[in-house]
């Protein structure tokens, strides 16, 4: 008989249920019933081979499941991205290993490849595997011809387009009508079964196998040493390694890129249509990873982020983008296929993102707060970059009187955000700050009007960007509403976490985006920021707000707020964008580096204090 498949219309899989598995140039979610739902392949940013995550099991799925049987137990193998499953039956056990090879081809080039070994542990298990390839998001039914290999492996390979995959393992039939592959497959204790996906170009040979046993050995080993690297202690050790582990999975390891996720439009609320393309480098969201990557000991990686920086916008430093490519690439045009129903009905998917488009005022701020982290962990200091960070706030001084779109990118008219001239205000204190520590070449006056704009600002912030009425830093100027983001004004020493303007502002966030069940939403949703529906809290700001605590002396708050934020994590340590409570789930893209990153800062950050203390 058959594995039964998925039917579509009963209720996307929760992600929770998802793993990630990845060769730091892009990964795969493997949902815990062995099927893999998104896969895009070369990169994270690539055209998808399986989309069921946003479709249904007909847009492209890889199933391996043992006949009759639960899983009893998934876990990763150590701090690695190896993902081991054990399976149970009335028959026997068996254990699947999921993994991405980091290891590079004999000539030192880039490879890209999904290996799947069912083991049987003990007993007589039957494997059954569904494997249905479909190219450009599930669009395209690829071409297939068949093969064997020299050890006997049957060889499927699908082409469409300009892109190919080869799978080689026990043999799969294909059915005519659904051009689905299916097997069956017997295996007695000790015995095994391997299935290797592997990409490449449809005008090139598939690359040569790789020693597969000894793939996943230096797979391990090369997880383990980036885990064992920082030196850390405490109460959230594990949830901290696992979180830097997450963030290497993300970053590519060729550009230096880091992604905000390795999925589009899993919806910030299920069924609406606030569902948005993060596998993108945001500057934001690579600034804050970077600071967390420095914090932690990190300085190499921290300097291929800033070198991957000045590849993206040297030379259009006048034009900075707020999100790039993995390479670089600046133009990432937002379309939907509305052949794909969406996760959770939740429509529309999206490919690209419009907010490349957008001024944002604090990302200056946040990468030269950043740049900063990486100059005072002992990373000389290149012509080129500080050239770099002299055209970024030539490019801050030429918008210092520009609204924007602000830190959540909305998609309504643009305002003066105090969040973004706090950070633009951090932009000119760290330029300053660089030239009195490092003595660093300026022109003449360009330091006197840095001084001059860091004081404008500071005095604009305090007087329109602060509400008497309800006693607190609002939204934007003018306003009466308050928002997360402005949390970070402590953060980057605009005022001290104990100011009583600074304390007065997170009690007026206490009580406006503080939910019942203790999660921070980023802002009240009222249609201030042009978009139809609601969100669920966003993990990122529970996490910053955890932090207020801990440097505001409130160091039990910041203990329960951690456990309560640790709570949502999945069973592998993994966290999404959002939490929902009313559904006790997960959503928004995942995993997400801006949550794990947020984790990461929160437990340091609670350390340092108790260490003081």
């Amino acid at each position: 008989m058959m594995m039964a498949e998925r039917q579509a219309g009963s209720g996307s899989t929760p992600l929770e249920d998802y793993a990630l598995v990845s060769d730091t140039h892009t990964g795969a979610l493997v949902a815990r019933d062995g099927s893999v739902d998104w896969l895009c392949l070369p990169r994270f940013d690539s055209q998808a081979v399986f989309s069921s995550l946003v479709g249904d099991e007909s847009h492209g799925h890889w199933r391996i499941g043992i006949a009759g049987g639960e899983v009893t137990e998934r876990h990763y193998v150590g701090y690695s991205m190896i993902l081991r499953t054990v399976w149970a039956s009335e028959t026997g056990t068996a254990e699947v290993v999921d993994f991405m090879p980091t290891t590079p081809d004999a000539d030192g080039n880039v490879r890209h490849d999904l290996v799947r070994r069912v083991r049987c542990l003990s007993g007589v298990v039957e494997v059954e595997t569904v494997l249905r390839l479909r190219f450009d998001y599930g669009a395209a039914t690829p071409f297939f011809t068949y093969d064997s290999d020299v050890d006997g492996d049957a060889l499927i390979c699908a082409i469409s387009g300009p892109n190919a995959v080869q799978v080689a393992g026990p043999e799969l039939r294909r059915s005519p009508k659904t051009n689905c592959h299916h097997g069956t497959h017997r295996l007695a204790e000790g015995e095994e079964a391997n299935w290797v996906l592997t990409w490449h170009r449809s005008y090139d040979d598939a690359p040569e196998p790789m020693d597969y046993s000894e793939a996943m050995e230096t797979t391990r080993e090369y997880w383990s040493k980036w885990a064992a690297h920082p030196e850390l202690s405490g109460q959230y050790e594990d949830e901290v390694r696992r979180s830097l582990v997450v963030l290497r999975a993300l970053t590519d390891s060729t550009t230096g890129g880091i992604v905000a996720a390795p999925t589009t439009s899993l919806p910030e609320e299920f069924g609406g249509s606030r569902n948005w393309d993060y596998r993108y480098v945001w500057l934001r969201d690579s600034a804050l990873s970077i600071e967390v990557l420095v914090r932690s000991g990190f300085s190499r990686r921290a300097e291929e982020w800033r070198d991957w920086l000045l590849r993206a916008i040297a030379g259009d430093a006048h034009d900075l983008r707020i999100m790039y490519g993995l390479g670089g690439e600046r133009h990432l045009p937002e379309f939907e296929l509305d052949h794909l129903p969406g996760y959770e009905g939740s429509r529309p998917v999206r490919i690209g993102n419009g907010a490349a488009e957008q001024y944002q005022a604090d990302v200056v701020g946040t990468v030269m707060v950043a740049l900063e982290k990486i100059r005072d962990a002992g990373v000389p200091e290149s012509e080129l970059s500080w050239d770099l960070q002299r055209a970024l706030l030539r490019f801050q001084k030429a918008r210092f009187d520009v609204k924007d779109h602000g830190l959540w990118e909305m998609r309504g008219e643009p305002d003066w955000f105090t969040h973004g001239r706090a950070m633009m205000w951090a932009a000119f204190d760290r330029g300053i700050a660089a030239v009195d520590k490092h003595d660093y070449p300026v022109e003449d006056g360009e330091l006197d009007t840095w001084r001059e704009l860091r004081e404008r600002l500071r005095e604009e912030i305090f007087e329109r960007g602060w509400n008497d009425e309800i006693e607190s830093f609002t939204q934007v100027y003018g306003g009466t509403e308050v928002d997360a983001s402005l949390l970070q004004l402590a953060q980057i020493g605009f005022v001290d976490y104990d100011d009583p303007k600074m304390l007065a502002t997170v009690a007026r966030i206490e009580c406006d985006l503080l939910d019942d069940a203790g999660f921070l939403h980023r802002y009240r949703t009222t249609g201030f920021d042009g978009l139809e529906g609601d969100e669920y809290p966003f993990l990122m700001c529970s996490y910053w707000l955890t932090e207020q605590y801990a440097f505001s002396g409130r160091l039990d708050d910041a203990h329960a707020e951690m456990r309560r934020l640790l709570s949502v994590s999945t069973d592998l340590g993994l966290q999404s964008e959002e939490y929902s409570p009313e559904h006790g789930r997960l959503a928004g893209n995942f995993p997400q580096a801006f949550s794990h990153l947020g984790l990461v800062r929160a437990a340091q950050t609670i350390g340092e204090v108790e260490q003081v203390d």
